[in-house]
Parts: C-alpha cells; sequence; structure tokens
C-alpha cells in the first residue's frame, strides 16, 4: 500500500481510531506492506490541514494501536516520515516561513488553505543539521513504538526533493550547483539515519520523474542517478521507493527504474498505476521486487481478494478520497 495523504489526524496531529481502523481493514485483507500516509516531522514542516506528526512521545504512542492490528494480521507497517518544505504557508508552520533550498516561492495556489503558497527562507548551513536531527528524532520514536521501518519522503517537490531541483535550488554554496552538491543534503540526512539506526528498518521515496501538475524530470536525470544511487548504496541503503506522483507508470516512474535497476540490485518497489498482469510482469523481469498500488487500495480494502479472483477493481471517486473508507 502506497503512501497516500489523507489528512485525518486529530487536532494534536495524533493517529485516531478512525485511521486505525483503515489500516486494519487493509492488513485483513491481505495488504503484505503499509506505507503510511505522510507524517511531519515538526511543525516547521507542516504544509496539510490534519496530518499526523512524529514529534512527541503523544503522536508516536498515538499509532501504538493500529501497529498493534497491522500486525496482528500478519502484515508490516513502515511509517512515511515527511518535511513539506516550500510546498507550505506560515498557517501551518506556526507563523512562520516555511523553510526550502531557496528562497523561491511555489507557484500557484495551496488548495488546503486556498492561499498562494508561502515565500520560503533558505535555509542556512548551520541549520541544515537540526534538520537532520528532526529525522532522527521521528525515526527514533517510529521505531520505539513498534513501526517495522520508515520511509523517508525524498520525493514529490517536497524539501529533500527542493535540493535535487535545479529549478528551486540556486545556492551557491555545497548543498546547491553542481549535481554531488544538489544531492549532498540528501546523501547526508541517508548517512546520519543509517549510521544511527542501521540500514535495515530505512527506506527512501524518489521520484526523478513524475506528473503532479505537470510533467517534470530530474535536471541532467542521468548523471544524477549515475551519482546518487551508488551513493546510496555505498552509505548502505538497500530498500527504495520509486514514485511517479499522480501519473502513469510507464510514462514515468517505469522509466526511471529501467535505469535504477541496472546500478540498483537491492529491494525495489513501485508500480501505483499497474494493472494486475502488468504487475506480475514487472516481477517476473526482475525490474520489482514488490509492487505498490495506491488508489485502488484506497477504493478497495478488499483489493488483494479481488485480483486473485479476478473481480471488478472499484475506481476512487471524490467521495472515498473525502472519507476513510
Amino acid at each position: 500500500m502506497s503512501a497516500m495523504t489523507r489528512g485525518f489526524a486529530d487536532n494534536d496531529h495524533c493517529c485516531t481510531e478512525k485511521m486505525g481502523e483503515y489500516y486494519e481493514r487493509r492488513a485483513k485483507n491481505g495488504i503484505a506492506l503499509i506505507l503510511t500516509e505522510g507524517i511531519i516531522v515538526d511543525k516547521t514542516g507542516d504544509g496539510y490541514n490534519n496530518v499526523p506528526y512524529m514529534k512527541t512521545s503523544k503522536h508516536a504512542k498515538s499509532w501504538s494501536n493500529t501497529i498493534e492490528k497491522i500486525h496482528e494480521n500478519d502484515s508490516k507497517i513502515y511509517a512515511q516520515l515527511w518535511h513539506c518544505g516550500r510546498i507550505s504557508h506560515s498557517d501551518y508552520t506556526g507563523g512562520i516561513s516555511p523553510i526550502s533550498s531557496s528562497n523561491k516561492q511555489a507557484s500557484g495556489i495551496n488548495r488546503q488553505n486556498n492561499k498562494p503558497y508561502g515565500i520560503p527562507r533558505k535555509v542556512s548551513k548551520t541549520e541544515i543539521p537540526e534538520i537532520y536531527d528532526m529525522f532522527v528524532n521521528s525515526i527514533e520514536k517510529a521505531l520505539d513504538v513498534g513501526f517495522d521501518g520508515v520511509e523517508l519522503h525524498f520525493a514529490h517537490g517536497y524539501l529533500i526533493d527542493q535540493f535535487f531541483d535545479s529549478r528551486i535550488n540556486d545556492r551557491d554554496d555545497e548543498y546547491g550547483g553542481s549535481v554531488e552538491n544538489r544531492c549532498r543534503f540528501a546523501s547526508e540526512l541517508l548517512e546520519t539515519v543509517v549510521n544511527e539506526f542501521g540500514a535495515e528498518k530505512i527506506m527512501i521515496r524518489i521520484s526523478p520523474s513524475r506528473k503532479m501538475d505537470t510533467t517534470y524530470n530530474w535536471h541532467n536525470l542521468d548523471e544524477m542517478l549515475d551519482y546518487f544511487i551508488p551513493k546510496i548504496e555505498k552509505i548502505g541503503l538497500r530498500q527504495l521507493d520509486v514514485s511517479g506522483a499522480n501519473s502513469n507508470y510507464f510514462e514515468t516512474s517505469g522509466k526511471m527504474i529501467e535505469k535504477i535497476r541496472k546500478k540498483w540490485s537491492h529491494f525495489l518497489i513501485g508500480g501505483a498505476s499497474l494493472t494486475h498482469d502488468e504487475a506480475i510482469k514487472e516481477v517476473n523481469e526482475q525490474r520489482l521486487d514488490m509492487v505498490t498500488w495506491a488508489r485502488h487500495i484506497l477504493a478497495n480494502p478488499d483489493f488483494v481478494s479481488k485480483l486473485e479472483n479476478n473481480e471488478k477493481i472499484v475506481e476512487m471517486t471524490s467521495e472515498m478520497r473525502a472519507k476513510l473508507y
């Protein structure tokens, strides 16, 4: 089950009983691995209405019953940990400016509060270790409360991706400019958490090619992959999720997986929009080790049995999206 932002946390940004029931229904119906909705590592990284946090012990403990229910059904659950960076507004960050790799404002209207995105503040070099510490704190709390692992969100235009992206990152220090420099923030963060917790329970999500409002590929794409994939392997990472966001797999993430698989022999997941037959082919041809689905699992708690029995898959509607179905 791919990570999908839902926005049903309580006013303290804690996991609720209803959220637990939502995940439990999927585990009961045969989902092997659940990646949670994005969980914010710190209020300064928030950018959405009613999303959960993993900042305090209270936040962490609110997931205990959910994790227990998942494990009772022989499934695994990873917490996706997230910092929105400039995809935010001071309404969500406690009145302060969002941070980013630069001070470039995201275009468009934030659908969470129907306002333009906030003008971000370029994060200083001295602050960067503090952001790494936010992730360390959240990972520690997530693992202590029983999550089987964590997925760090390096994708979809959020903070870490804002360092990868040369359209946004105009820094003239060692965190901007060259391919190596634009990968430095992600590499240092990953190295920090792998050194602290080991690699066994750490996964990252990247989106070198994706479609959100528009289709976008990393600038210097092949050079970026040639540098970054061996780099994360050398750091010790062994679990990688390649996402295309809201796009056709074969037009975005599938093309990236073709490239990445030549450089990466470890656990690799992706898919999201595949049919059953396409998923089987991707696994049989050893491009993917596990296939993710998102909207289909949201709309079909019994998705696995429907695949097994060749039953009609219900398409997700806006009404389903708006509730914990």
